[in-house]
């Protein structure tokens, strides 16, 4: 197993609790903003989906002394590292020292609201009858795997019932690792709390759903 994510914190222990910062706190420093906007603008030029983005920021060694848009900035240097788009020494210098590399497409500063404002689907055909149905109980897949994944850790092995579906969507495992869309049937499954966290720890009167592809679940006999 040679694939180390930072992805799945969530569940763990060790880490304190968790502050919620107020609401509508959108940026700490000067910086941030430029930082989004870079990541923003390079996503838009088609040089990587935003799986593989996802899977370089989660995989960056020193992803949990990062903050925020310090992990974006350090994952687009390296997906640009990656590609020829900016060098080691223009990082260092800060200035830019090479001819700019070609890209596929450029967001223009005027397009910018319109593009946002329309997003960008995942949804996709179907490519079959989707094989759960709502309110069907289901457990999901246990062990890791060796390359970027949307399960969760804490509901591996978990049963749950699935609360909504969603359509077939782009497979985030598969378009992070340069293997093609792969859509599969997103769903919604729902699980008690006493099946995460066990039926000894203080009940809270909570349910947890995690939008799970359907490669994730097996059926319960």
């Amino acid at each position: 197993m040679s694939y180390v994510t930072k992805a799945d914190l969530g569940g763990q222990p060790g880490f304190g609790p968790v502050t919620p910062e107020p609401e509508g706190e959108l940026f700490h420093g000067a910086w941030e903003p430029r930082a989004l906007a870079l990541t923003l603008a390079m996503g838009a030029t088609g040089s990587w989906n935003i799986d593989a983005s996802r899977a370089v920021r989660e995989t960056l060694p020193d992803y949990r002394d990062l903050s925020y848009y310090q992990i974006w900035l350090c994952a687009l240097e390296q997906l640009m590292l990656q590609r020829g788009q900016v060098f080691p020494d223009e990082i260092a210098s800060g200035e830019m020292r090479h001819a700019a590399a070609p890209v596929a497409r450029v967001l223009q500063a005027a397009n910018v609201p319109a593009v946002l404002a329309k997003g960008s689907s995942t949804e996709r055909p179907a490519p079959a009858p989707a094989r759960f149905a709502l309110g069907q109980p289901v457990r999901m897949h246990l062990g890791k795997v060796d390359h970027h994944t949307r399960l969760p850790g804490y509901v591996q092995g978990k049963q749950g019932v699935i609360a909504h579906l969603h359509g077939a969507h782009v497979f985030a495992d598969a378009n992070a690792q340069g293997l093609g869309e792969q859509p599969q049937w997103l769903y919604t499954v729902v699980f008690d709390e006493a099946e995460l966290w066990g039926v000894d720890a203080p009940r809270q009167n909570l349910s947890v759903s995690v939008d799970a592809w359907e490669s994730y679940l097996e059926a319960i006999a």
